[in-house]
């Protein structure tokens, strides 16, 4: 395997058409196993290298064209080389689409010609590809390939979720195939994510991504792809994991420093903490009288239809809630417990997800409140009685650098829950989150 600075063009006894087929292989084990036999140090070389290593296999192949009589392998080999780099290349389409006219059973021509069409963000040619590649070969590139293509297709919501859980279906195919290939899994790892967005939310489904995740991690090759640690830090900030959120991005930064999202999500969510710790600390830098006064209006006829000590649901349920202060609830979900509290501040940050806020209770206790899927243009404003029935706790401890953050946070998944100034919100309150998945590859 060549090191840096060593030529990736094979000699020796071999045929011109065999020494190019290893040459490219080279070039794509350099580029794959490049942080194996490089320091994070030098990830910002990463692409300057690859290019040298480029134009030497290029000069292979440019030295051998008359002495290859298999021209569609020929081709292919130069469309491939060429795809190697992240940015979409025309050389190399064209390359790729005479190969495949030549022999059109060419899998592999057929998979590389998708790639550049995806990179040129041609995303039905890119589809085509993947589907013509398929119809020769069930292989796992062109099925995980399919499956990113079939999550930026639809034009309704109905018809996306449709394409979405065909996407899921692609990418086990594609696991299946070899459940060693960690791209496979990184990529089955996003269609979940996506799923989980586009469809209710379910848990079940984000744990199942997580879990993708966790496989495609224990391969050296995907373990070194920035946007696995960047769609992951994602996942976590939304479930508000913010110290493994923190390290996924600075990983992702420190895989690709060229790349300037992971750096901008870091320091976003940094900011983010920082403001919520100094609201909590603060109770919203609301002093003195004004809070007093703030903290003596709240009666417990703003608990509305969580009053009186029980609830009933829509399905007819009787549920029991005790009226109880912030310093009783416990770590994650508090059954039969209803808090009730005066809003000091709301958090403004760059991303609307989710929508925060601090509440006081009678007790002088201050905690954020995190609101998800909220209707555009919703929120509560501050001195509104906010009660919240069986809040699930999420204490935050968060290290970063030097900075400590620590403070009571209660999640919210939706507005419908909640009960403000003695009135329970209605559906129209509601929307669902937006994904922000990485759009380098994805």
């Amino acid at each position: 395997m060549a090191a840096a600075g060593e030529s990736l063009t094979p000699a020796g006894d071999m045929s011109p058409l065999q020494q190019a087929e290893e040459a490219v292989a080279a070039l794509y084990d350099f580029r794959d196993h490049y942080f194996e036999r490089h320091s994070l140090e030098e990830a910002a070389l990463k692409v300057e290298e690859l290019k040298k290593q480029l134009d030497n296999v290029m000069q292979l192949l440019d030295s051998i064209n008359d002495q290859v009589d298999n021209k569609s392998v020929y081709l292919m080999l130069r469309g491939k080389a060429l795809n190697v780099m992240p940015q979409f290349d025309q050389a190399s389409l064209d390359a790729l689409s005479k190969a495949v006219k030549l022999d059109p059973k060419l899998v592999e021509a057929w998979n590389h010609l998708g790639e550049e069409y995806w990179k040129n963000k041609d995303v039905e040619a890119a589809k085509n590809c993947f589907l013509g590649a398929l119809n020769h070969s069930k292989n796992k590139v062109s099925l995980r390939n399919l499956s990113m293509v079939l999550r930026q297709l639809g034009k309704d919501p109905a018809e996306r979720i449709k394409l979405v859980e065909e996407s899921v279906e692609k990418a086990k195919e594609a696991v299946q195939l070899d459940i060693k290939d960690g791209t496979s899994w990184f990529i089955l790892g996003n269609a979940y994510l996506s799923m989980f967005f586009a469809e209710n939310q379910n848990p079940k489904v984000l744990k199942q991504c997580m879990s993708a995740y966790a496989q495609a991690e224990k391969d050296s090759v995907a373990n070194c792809n920035s946007d696995l640690h960047y769609n992951r830090a994602i996942a976590y900030k939304y479930q508000e994991e913010y110290q493994l959120a923190l390290v996924g991005f600075a990983r992702a930064a420190a895989l690709d420093p060229l790349w300037p999202d992971p750096q901008e999500k870091e320091q976003q969510l940094v900011s983010y903490l920082t403001k919520v710790q100094d609201m909590v600390d603060t109770k919203g830098k609301t002093k003195g009288k004004k809070l007093q006064t703030m903290i003596s209006e709240i009666s417990e006829n703003h608990l509305g239809v969580y009053k009186g000590g029980s609830y009933t649901s829509q399905s007819g349920k009787t549920i029991d809630l005790a009226y109880v202060m912030l310093q009783d609830l416990s770590q994650e979900i508090n059954p039969g417990k209803v808090v009730l509290g005066k809003v000091v501040c709301t958090v403004t940050t760059e991303e609307p997800v989710p929508f925060t806020f601090c509440m006081v209770d009678s007790a002088d206790t201050c905690c954020a409140v995190t609101l998800y899927n909220v209707a555009p243009g919703y929120g509560v404003k501050i001195g509104d009685s906010v009660s919240i029935p069986e809040p699930y706790v999420q204490p935050l401890d968060v290290q970063y650098g030097d900075m400590t953050f620590h403070f009571l946070s209660i999640r919210v998944d939706s507005p419908v829950v909640l009960v403000v100034n003695g009135r329970k919100l209605g559906l129209d309150k509601q929307a669902p989150s937006v994904l922000g998945v990485s759009a380098k590859s994805e």
